[in-house]
């Protein structure tokens, strides 16, 4: 293949940093997540690129830090090679369980590439293997996050208690009418906001998220097509 010939992305990962023309040196590449589709990715996104990362070199996913299944990820984890770091917004956009994000930055040390974070209070950036407080703040952190998830599990399981003490109806609503839900689908494919959806057909805002089908899968990449929803990011 000539010099001045692109490779293409399946090879990148094969070659040594700096061995060809047009991927002469090591980069950052960004990885942003939210739990569930009405998340929104901009803030993530936003302090990503003001570290100098391109739009199609950030790697998004909204899916749960509990599930394997997390396309961004995983295409952000096969384009990585040596010598590249992966920064995210804050360590627990990796993993929700210390052990996760443990295995997964020691497996990308093995193949010479860093994780780095942004926003958490203390700093991380583990392309320095040689640095044993770099090290000591990668295991601080992780253990942080999966306490917080778990402080946030025994908070809403003691809000459910109170509320079933004392009356108060727990869990899914009733079977939301079909005919309504199929008119709300439409209206989603017309365009309508959420807000219009709810006024149109009186189903409430958390049993349309429930039960209409989820949307196309979106891009994993933050390129200017990436639509990101409101909402607050978990």
């Amino acid at each position: 293949m000539s010099p001045f010939q692109k490779s293409s992305h399946k090879t990148i990962p094969s070659l040594p940093c700096g061995s060809d023309y047009w991927y002469s040196r090591c980069m950052d590449l960004g990885y942003a997540r939210v739990s569930t589709v009405k998340q929104d990715l901009d803030r993530q996104i936003d302090a990503l690129r003001q570290t100098g990362i391109a739009p199609e070199r950030i790697y998004v996913d909204k899916k749960s830090g509990s599930t394997v299944d997390r396309p961004g990820l995983r295409a952000v984890l096969e384009y990585a090679r040596d010598g590249d770091v992966i920064v995210v917004h804050t360590l627990d956009r990796l993993g929700r369980t210390v052990r996760d994000t443990l295995n997964l930055i020691h497996d990308l040390s093995e193949r010479n590439i860093g994780v780095r974070n942004l926003a958490d209070p203390i700093k991380v950036d583990s392309s320095n293997p040689d640095d044993p407080m770099a090290q000591l703040s990668v295991v601080l952190l992780a253990l942080f996050g999966q306490m917080e998830r778990t402080y946030t599990l025994e908070r809403a399981a003691h809000a459910r208690a109170v509320a079933t003490a004392k009356g108060r109806r727990v869990g899914r609503p009733s079977v939301v009418d079909p005919d309504k839900l199929a008119y709300a689908e439409h209206l989603r494919g017309l365009g309508h906001t959420m807000a219009e959806i709810v006024a149109k057909t009186g189903i409430t805002r958390t049993s349309l998220y429930r039960h209409l089908p989820p949307r196309p899968p979106e891009s994993v990449t933050a390129g200017p097509d990436t639509a990101a929803s409101s909402g607050p990011e978990t």
